[in-house]
This record gives C-alpha cells, sequence and structure tokens, in this order.
C-alpha cells in the first residue's frame, strides 16, 4: 500500500524528507562556483587510502595502475586518527543534593557505560564523527528494561532539527539494509511516535516531489496494524555528534580541507615512482653500431645484455658507447616533504607524526610542538562532551529515572588529552596537595579512572586500619579520653594562675 508523502510532517513526508537528504550526501555536488564538494562517499575512500588516482602525462594509467596504486600514502587517515586516539572518556560526574547522591549518579552511570562495551565503542563515534562529519548514539530500551547505546554512521541515519531549534530534534530517519530478508528497511522516530517501513527495492531512492511512496510499505507490528508504536521517550533518540560546527552547521570532517594536499602528496609520490621506474638507472646507447634482424620476424636483435660481469666490445672502430645521466629524484622528495608541512601545519597535526625526523629533541619541544594537536582535541571534547552527557540523560530516562534524566550539572570526564611523564604529575600532585586540592581530585589530574580511584580509597582505608597499632598503641577512644583530660588539666591551671594576686 502506497504511503502518503504529500502532507508535511506526516509520516511518509519525514521518510522522504529524510531519506532524500541522506542519499543525497553521499555523492559529491557542485556548488554556485563550480566547485566540488565532496560527500561521504568520497571523504570515506581517502580516509580508507583510495583516493583516486591522477593523471600522469606520458604514463598509461592502465598499464601503471597497480604500481600507481602502491604510490599513494594515506595521511589523511593519520591526520583523523591523531585527535581520535587521544580522545577517551574515562567516566560522567553528576550533581546531587549531597555527595552520596552524586557518588550513586556517578556509578549508574559507569554501569550503563560499561554494560553497553562503551569503552571501545566511543572510539567509534570519535573517529566517525571526524571522518563523517557527524556520527549519532542511539538510546533504546533493551528487552530486560536497560538502554542500549549503539553507534550510528551519516550514511544510515539522518536527523531534522526543529524549526528554530538547534537543540531539539523534530525527526530522525535509520535506513538500513536487511541481509537476512533481502528488504530495505526504515525506522522513523518523532517525541510522540515511531513508525517501521520495508521495501523489497535493494536501492531505494527518493525525488523530493513524489505525493505517495509506492515502493514502500508499512512494516505490521503485533500492536498495531499500521507500522505505529508509541515513543515513550517523548524524545528523538539520536543524539548527533557533530565535528566542527563552527566550519559547517552539518559538520565538516577532520581531513575535509586537506583532500586537495593529499591529491598534490599522490602525484609527487607517482611522479617519484615513475622518475624511479623509467629515469633513475643510467640508459646505455651505441651509435654507429650495425644492429642484426631475426630472419623469421624481422625484428632486431639485442646484440648487448647489461650485466655486470659482461664486457661490451664491437669489431667496428666507429663503434661508440656511451650512457646518459640518471634522473635527480631529489626535486621529487623535496616535493613530497613541502606538501606534508602544509599539511601538518592546515590540520594542526604535529610535524614529527608526519615526517618521523625526532634527532636531539628536548621534551619541552616536542609539548611545544603537540600544541595545536591538544588545543583541538580539547576543543571537540567539549563539543562531543555535551552530546555524551544528553547520551547519559537519555539513559536514565529509558529506565524512568527523572531527577537524573534532567541533572543538568552532569559533565564529562575526559582522560587527558597531553602526553605528560610520570614525574610531571606526581610533581604537580605534590604542589597540588599543598595548596589544598582534596586527594581523589589529585588522583583524577593524574589519569586515573573512577574505578581506579575508587579501589585506591578502599586500599587507603585498609593501609591506614593497618597501620593504627604501630603508630598508635593505645584504643582511639581511649585516647582522646586521654586528650581530654590534658585538655581539662590545663584549663584548670590557668584559671588557678588568674586567681593568685600580684606580688608587687
Amino acid at each position: 500500500m502506497a504511503i502518503d508523502a504529500s502532507t508535511p510532517e506526516s509520516p511518509g513526508w519525514w521518510l522522504q524528507r529524510l531519506g532524500k537528504r541522506m542519499l543525497d550526501e553521499r555523492a559529491d555536488t557542485v556548488d554556485s562556483d563550480g566547485e566540488v564538494e565532496p560527500g561521504l562517499d568520497t571523504l570515506k575512500k581517502y580516509a580508507d587510502n583510495k583516493a583516486p588516482l591522477p593523471h600522469v602525462p606520458g604514463v598509461d594509467p592502465r598499464e601503471a595502475r597497480e604500481w600507481m596504486r602502491d604510490a599513494r600514502t594515506n595521511w589523511t587517515s593519520l591526520v583523523i586518527d591523531s585527535p581520535t586516539e587521544r580522545m577517551h572518556v574515562d567516566g560522567f560526574r553528576f550533581g546531587g543534593a549531597d555527595d552520596r547522591s552524586a557518588k550513586a549518579s556517578d556509578e549508574d552511570a559507569n554501569r550503563i557505560w560499561q554494560e553497553n562495551s562503551m569503552d571501545a565503542d566511543a572510539d567509534l563515534v570519535h573517529y566517525g564523527a571526524l571522518s563523517q562529519r557527524r556520527a549519532f548514539v542511539l538510546v533504546e530500551k533493551g528487552d530486560d528494561g536497560r538502554p542500549v547505546l549503539t553507534h550510528e554512521t551519516p550514511r544510515q541515519v539522518a536527523v531534522e532539527h526543529a524549526q528554530g531549534n538547534r537543540r531539539k530534534l523534530a525527526a530522525g530517519l535509520k535506513l538500513w539494509r536487511d541481509d537476512w530478508t533481502g528488504q530495505t528497511k526504515a525506522t522513523l522516530w518523532t517525541p510522540s511516535d515511531v513508525y517501521h517501513f520495508t521495501t523489497k527495492s535493494q536501492t531505494p531512492s527518493f525525488t523530493g516531489r513524489s505525493a505517495m511512496l509506492h515502493q514502500w510499505d508499512a512494516l505490521a507490528l503485533p500492536n498495531a496494524s499500521d507500522g505505529t508504536e508509541a515513543n515513550t521517550l517523548g524524545l528523538v533518540p539520536l543524539v548527533p555528534f557533530i565535528n566542527r560546527r563552527n566550519r559547517r552547521p552539518e559538520g565538516f570532517a577532520e581531513h575535509e580541507d586537506v583532500l586537495s594536499i593529499q591529491n598534490r602528496i599522490n602525484l609527487s609520490l607517482i611522479n617519484l615512482i615513475a622518475a624511479m621506474k623509467y629515469g633513475a638507472f643510467r640508459q646505455r646507447w651505441a651509435s654507429g653500431l650495425e644492429v642484426d634482424e631475426d630472419p623469421i620476424t624481422g625484428q632486431k636483435l639485442q646484440p648487448y645484455k647489461l650485466d655486470i660481469k659482461s664486457l661490451w666490445t664491437s669489431g667496428d672502430p666507429e663503434t661508440k658507447f656511451g650512457e646518459f645521466a640518471a634522473t635527480d629524484l631529489k626535486p621529487y622528495v623535496a616535493a613530497v616533504e613541502s606538501a606534508v608541512q602544509d599539511l601538518a601545519a592546515i590540520s594542526r597535526t604535529p610535524p614529527h607524526y608526519l615526517l618521523g625526523q625526532v634527532v636531539n629533541v628536548s621534551g619541552q619541544a616536542l609539548t611545544a610542538a603537540e600544541t595545536g594537536l591538544v588545543s583541538k582535541v580539547r576543543d571537540r571534547q567539549r563539543a562531543f562532551g555535551e552530546s555524551w552527557e544528553q547520551v547519559m540523560r537519555l539513559a536514565f530516562r529509558v529506565l524512568g529515572d527523572t531527577a537524573k534524566a534532567e541533572a543538568w550539572g552532569a559533565e564529562t570526564v575526559w582522560q587527558d588529552a597531553e602526553s605528560r611523564t610520570v614525574s610531571e604529575l606526581a610533581d604537580a600532585a605534590v604542589k597540588k596537595a599543598s595548596a589544598g586540592v582534596p586527594w581523589r581530585q589529585r588522583m583524577e589530574d593524574m589519569g586515573y579512572t573512577p574505578q581506579e580511584i575508587d579501589r585506591m580509597e578502599i586500599d587507603r582505608a585498609a593501609d591506614a586500619l593497618n597501620a593504627a597499632p604501630a603508630t598508635d598503641p593505645q584504643p582511639a577512644s581511649l585516647q582522646a579520653a586521654r586528650d581530654a583530660k590534658q585538655r581539662d588539666t590545663r584549663t584548670l591551671i590557668g584559671r588557678s594562675r588568674d586567681d593568685v594576686p600580684n606580688a608587687a
């Protein structure tokens, strides 16, 4: 049965609108100035070291395709991996009426995090956002009533914000291919309902002008024949992680502004290998030499073979031998290094990550070289941290915990993005202790996770308990009584001295 797509904000209207946007974003587009805007497919190819092969004059791509592929070096992957490997979530910190309730909220959030294996999957979310402009986390209720968090890609998910409000989602769509049934399925979320659709087409398309979607059908559900179920959360359960929103509202990939530099590097490397293949070795020549022909084929016979043990001679005194100069490869190498330096400057990737030339460099110099990368990572953490907090609030909403679902004071605890030595962390902890910084905060600054700090607190209490008999042989209650008695005694002595008249 065809689905109505003509009524704004109807299920069919959202299916067509979001589905078309999702499929259109995969392909490259051309703007009004004639510039090609890369699509998600192109961004993925560059991240996977499948950049298009450039055209080299005088070289047939069909004959040289194999070695031209080997000439590509995937610098863009390093541009994405460098910030991703420094973005790790250690936990969450919730505000509460007292320390006990706040700590309980932290433990509940950590349980949700561990149940969904987010220590590993969170890196997929971060990498997806950095390489594909944005990523999503879907929050659903599992069969056991616990929240289920899954990573989603923009190649399968599209969302629409409410008019005039970029913080509230009006609808979200997930479109995927079901390998088990051979069908394409779609799920649409609105704040009030959830809709399920299916089609037998492997490559569904949306024109954006059709009044009816004939190839789609509403998926029959046990409790609703029209493929509709109530959205108990009251919100679209998709949380977007948008990278570099300041460059483009829908996101900007980490390597998107260095694609042209990657193309330049590939061209320089291919020219380098072509020069090595065809001109790096000295070519021999001979003049005044009569070359015999094959009597059967008529082809010229090669009179000499290049061999380290062979000596070339000729009976004709007019014959001359020589060799051409080899092609100088240094300009090609310099061109590659220059392009790599441009890529490092624009992407704020430390130069020693790319060139690998680190000789007799001090730790302070390396720290200064990584300043741009650390600043970039912290900027991404601020944006992604807000999204992770929204994920945890949705997870608590699944559990029916309204107080934690509206805990706007929650914050994401990130691992330190800056590389520090153990001695630097220990020295900083000692100085912070003298400044009055609490012990737990000092341990967190040293890079310990909340779980490790909890175990350390228990171990500290156990160590103090075990050390008590050696340092304080008297029972605590008896020692306290003696201290009180001594204070009372000193007070009485002071009063008696005040009562004695002055002899003078």
